[in-house]
């Protein structure tokens, strides 16, 4: 045990580098649970330690504080990319994507089932859409105006 513990004692920085690289191989792992920034953090660690021993001062920077600095690196790097790499920060040419009865507003289609009692279907390009409105015979030409979930809104052309 005591030989694994000097084992590590003399590696010094490239105990950071070594946990650095490990931590972001299991980032490709198990993706999206931040491994990258804790990993990218104990480099920094490393580079840090690796300055402070090549001018004579590694011996400033003990092991409860490097660790103390890895954790503050850490949260630090954590935080800095949940601000810019907000997903819900993301704008779409086309502002109707996910909400495909959006993109019918407007157009003019045929009515399949008769609209009776409010309710019936109208033909849009080959698919039948349920339709909510005025009573309206089967043929007739009516306008989409809107939607309520898969429910085309419309009203006579």
């Amino acid at each position: 045990m005591s030989a694994l513990i000097s084992l590590f004692a003399d590696l010094g920085p490239w105990n950071w580098f070594i946990a650095g690289v490990l931590l972001m191989a299991l980032e490709t792992l198990i993706p999206g649970v931040h491994f990258l920034w804790f990993g990218l953090s104990a480099v920094v660690v490393g580079v840090l330690l690796f300055l402070l021993t090549a001018a004579g001062l590694g011996e400033a920077l003990s092991l409860p504080w490097q660790l103390v600095l890895f954790a503050v690196i850490s949260v630090a790097t954590v935080f800095w990319v949940r601000r810019f790499a907000n997903a819900q920060d993301v704008e779409s040419e086309d502002k109707d994507l996910n909400q495909r009865s959006a993109q019918y507003f407007g157009r003019v289609v045929v009515v399949e089932d008769a609209i009776s009692g409010g309710r019936g279907r109208v033909r849009v390009g080959d698919t039948l859409w349920a339709a909510s409105g005025a009573d309206a015979e089967k043929g007739t030409r009516v306008r989409i105006t809107g939607a309520n979930g898969t429910v085309f809104t419309v009203e006579p052309a």
